[in-house]
């Protein structure tokens, strides 16, 4: 062959690899990365902003009216470069009107008139607003909002809970989870602008780190939890409970803060006509609030930070007849214990943690919203676990769930995997993660199942949502915990949330920042699990037996690369098992020859993937 023709055959070669190795990017994000407000770094870059909102909120209940009344101020402050000529008003709560888009059917008891605006006033300007609107609604300012300028709104406002509680809404008569309960400005951010996504009921939330102070006004005898720390306890509660709050604050041992006895008989809070809860939390994505004049209520506290001796209050709130709620404050001492030191390892980051019985198995920054299933506990625990989880993903790193769920999801999954190693053993927590994460999108034939992870999760639906968000978002992450080795994939899971926490990241913020924690291109991973159609099914197509050496010809019919073990089974009834990583797949993705020494006569070859199930198993066995 002419040496020339080679050459340019070879430098063809050599670009198509480059060029196969970057990452696709939208126009938007390519865009944000020219802009500098990100680095292929994985950093933030030199020009990144992000807007912000100072809230002060009042709401007031009075169940079993089920009608909130609000009142706040928002000063929000423009960062952005751009000069902004109005804004998107999200009222979440709106999911509730009748001629709201969802994704299946609601019972009557989740419809009402969602949320009616009843005064707006932008810089002291009072503002027309039309309150036929959906989750989100355009509101133009008087006057444009220079860049590096703020703007003041006062908002006044009523809704009704729902009579089924889900995410939020009325748990029982008397007992109201408040979710979502106020106005808030969207997100106005580098890649995409105003965030204008109509809430449904299956996507979650993307919100900017707000400051808030809040006010909850409820009859005597109701108690409020809430995302941040109760400012006025000697205001709201009787001296005793107030003080046992206090000792809960330092001590590890669950204490009863109010049992149902001192609910029933009025015995817990300051007996004037209403009081008056005030919550604060700076530097956060939400607010939740939950009231009730009949739940009990635990407390007691963790050291979450041993470097400053940092404690958490960690709390819970439940009907009393609810068997696994009595172990609540205990699952979320041993959570947030092991969360701050093992996976992901980073100090818990919030002053609080509630769990509420609720029905919605939902976290919220500071909260979570459960549901109760009696005594087994061992389930109980897992999806407390999860749910706190989520305080990482997305509520520490300012995750867009609405368009790339599987940045939480799959994290809290991955994260409920592991801790449950630790709490129940790891063939307990295999066996689960199979059953409940794996083996529904592995043998579901529905043409939905294999569409990419990177797919907009606003976009995909069904199957599709629930796999790409959960189990082969979290199957991704073990697969390159597997790839790394522990030590490093800590170094770059800590890098991705030190560049990100309290930001807003997106996918190639997570692909860039491991690349270069790693020191290394894993292009070729990211482009392998998240912008493919592959799916998991692994073919041992040959067996060659020569000498003391069996060369095996694997195909990977499915795509991904996945970790997998080669377990030979000897004439004796010993057995040997080699493992891979998912590196074996680095060079070529389609197949593999591995060879492997043996020393006894060989009986059967067997690939396994454990919590990597392949799609067909008849074809991963080798019989002499």
């Amino acid at each position: 062959m002419n040496k020339l023709i080679y050459s340019l055959l070879l430098l063809v070669g050599v670009n198509t690899i480059a060029t196969a190795q970057e990452l696709y990017m939208p126009r938007n994000i390519k865009q944000a990365y020219v802009n500098q407000t990100r680095d292929k770094s994985g950093a933030p870059g030199r020009r990144y902003w992000q807007n912000k909102g100072i809230y002060d909120i009042k709401l007031a209940v009075n169940p079993p009216d089920r009608t909130v009344t609000g009142e706040e101020t928002i000063t929000y402050i423009n960062n952005s470069p751009d000069v902004l000529k109005g804004m998107m008003l999200r009222l979440i709560v709106n999911l509730h009107k009748y001629q709201a888009p969802r994704s299946g059917y609601v019972s009557k008891d989740f419809l009402t008139d969602g949320v009616s605006i009843d005064h707006l006033v932008i810089d002291g300007i009072p503002v027309d607003f039309n309150n036929n609107t959906g989750t989100t609604a355009w509101v133009a300012f008087p006057k444009p909002l220079a860049s590096k300028d703020s703007i003041h709104l006062h908002i006044n406002w009523h809704y009704d809970l729902s009579v089924l509680s889900g995410r939020e809404g009325m748990i029982d008569s008397t007992t109201a989870f408040m979710a979502y309960a106020y106005p808030r400005i969207s997100v106005y951010d580098d890649y995409n602008g105003w965030d204008g996504l109509e809430h449904t009921d299956r996507v979650e939330f993307y919100s900017d780190f707000n400051d808030y102070n809040v006010a909850v006004t409820v009859p005597k005898n109701f108690v409020v939890w809430g995302t941040g720390n109760l400012l006025n306890p000697g205001e709201v509660l009787r001296p005793a409970i107030a003080d046992r709050l206090k000792r809960a604050m330092t001590s590890d041992i669950t204490a009863s803060i109010a049992n149902r006895q001192e609910m029933q008989q009025g015995e817990v809070t300051i007996q004037q006509p209403h009081n008056t809860w005030k919550f604060s939390a700076n530097h956060i994505a939400d607010v939740t609030f939950a009231t009730s004049d009949h739940y009990v209520w635990d407390a007691a506290s963790v050291v979450v930070d041993s470097s400053i001796m940092r404690r958490t209050s960690i709390q819970a709130a439940y009907h009393d007849t609810s068997a696994d709620f009595r172990h609540s404050v205990a699952f979320s001492h041993n959570a947030l214990n092991w969360f701050s030191r093992k996976w992901p390892g980073v100090p818990y980051p919030f002053s609080t943690m509630t769990a509420v019985q609720g029905f919605a198995d939902m976290e919220y920054p500071m909260m979570v919203n459960d549901g109760s299933v009696g005594d087994d506990l061992s389930f109980a625990q897992l999806v407390q676990d999860h749910e706190i989880a989520h305080t990482y993903f997305p509520f520490y790193m300012g995750i867009n769930e609405s368009r790339y769920s599987f940045m939480d999801e799959g994290w809290a999954t991955t994260f409920e995997y592991l801790i449950g190693i630790a709490e129940k053993g790891k063939a307990t927590a295999d066996e689960f993660y199979r059953k409940f994460r794996v083996n529904r999108y592995i043998h579901d034939p529905s043409t939905e199942e294999d569409q990419p992870i990177i797919s907009m999760s606003n976009q995909v639906s069904g199957m599709g949502y629930s796999s790409n968000s959960y189990g082969k978002a979290s199957l991704s992450y073990l697969a390159l915990k597997d790839l790394l080795g522990d030590t490093l994939f800590r170094k770059c899971l800590h890098a991705y949330m030190d560049n990100w926490h309290g930001k807003h990241p997106i996918p190639w913020d997570y692909f860039y920042s491991f690349n270069t924690a790693a020191g290394e291109n894993l292009n070729w991973f990211w482009n392998n699990w998240y912008f493919s159609n592959n799916y998991i099914d692994l073919t041992l197509a040959d067996v060659k037996l020569n000498g003391k050496k069996a060369a095996l010809h694997i195909v990977n019919t499915g795509g991904f690369a996945v970790p997998f073990d080669v377990v030979i089974t000897f004439k004796d009834g010993t057995t040997k098992s080699v493992h891979q990583t998912p590196v074996v797949w680095k060079a070529n993705q389609k197949e593999v020859t591995l060879s492997l020494p043996y020393s006894k006569e060989i009986n059967t070859i067997k690939l396994e993937g454990n919590l990597f199930m392949d799609a067909n198993e008849k074809d991963n066995v080798w019989t002499r």
